[in-house]
């Protein structure tokens, strides 16, 4: 499955504490992020990371791209609702494409980790499904 991993500013220490602590899970899957936040991923562990630009760049916007074409099962990002800055990716954008594509999108550490569990459990092999169909 493929994987989106987003962090504002102020949640990128807590995205690499979630890697961290799901490393085991994580590395059976293909995983995408923006530039910073994929870069400060691998220096904390030994996954690999596919890097796009940084949010403020348009990372996000590569990340969405993927996600218009259902080509990514897993959208985490961890968002900062109280003191995101303006040039910090967009989420709303993002999150209404993964409503339109029936792509689980998390953003609170609360929900990643659930997601993350029931990954590891197969239980969103259905996205393989939903993929199937839109790409027919």
């Amino acid at each position: 499955m493929k994987i989106a991993l987003i962090a504002h500013d102020r949640k990128k220490e807590e995205i690499v504490q979630l890697a961290m602590a799901y490393e085991s899970i994580l590395r059976e899957h293909e995983l995408y992020a923006t530039g910073t936040t994929g870069l400060r991923i691998m220096e904390a562990t030994s996954l690999q990371v596919t890097r796009f630009l940084s949010g403020p760049l348009g990372g996000d916007q590569q990340i969405g791209a993927m996600i218009a074409r259902n080509e990514m099962d897993l959208i985490i990002f961890l968002r900062d609702p109280l003191t995101a800055q303006p040039h910090e990716p967009d989420i709303i954008a993002l999150l209404r494409l993964c409503d339109v594509h029936k792509i689980p999108f998390a953003t609170n550490m609360g929900t990643a980790e659930v997601l993350l569990k029931a990954l590891e459990r197969g239980e969103l092999r259905w996205r393989e499904v939903v993929r199937k169909e839109e790409q027919a």
